[in-house]
């Protein structure tokens, strides 16, 4: 632990401790946030998924947007990687293919924050049971 000698370095400290608090409190009920959960196997990686998450982990936060930003395995999408999976609270997941950092951003705009649809929706091919 670093020492604090100034009144900088508490409040710095704080922020720290309330950030972390805050993600722990927004963890406890992910489904009043939107759910952002982005594919991060083999093929996803190489694809620029890494690059997608970072994205959408900084601009969520930068446009104030109460979000959870994940990381899962294989979704079975290979062939339209990078695939990213959002939740909106209260709507079922939907899943885009194909998502470099434009379609990133027109995602954040267009269906996070207007609700509105964007093309690179997959269609859902299976019922949950």
């Amino acid at each position: 632990m670093t020492e604090i000698k100034t009144l900088a370095d508490l409040k710095k400290r704080q922020e720290e401790v309330m950030s972390r608090m805050s993600l722990r409190d927004r963890a406890e009920d992910p489904e009043s946030l939107v759910q952002v959960k982005v594919a991060m196997a083999t093929c996803g990686i190489a694809s620029g998924a890494k690059e997608v998450m970072e994205f959408f982990v900084e601009e969520l936060d930068k446009r104030r947007i109460d979000a959870v930003v994940t990381q899962t395995g294989c979704m079975g999408y290979c062939f339209a990687e990078p695939t990213v999976e959002i939740t909106l609270p209260g709507k079922e997941p939907m899943v885009f293919g194909y998502v470099d950092r434009e379609k990133a951003d027109e995602i954040i705009e267009r269906y996070i924050k207007e609700g509105e649809l964007v093309d690179g929706i997959i269609p859902q091919n299976y019922n949950t049971i």
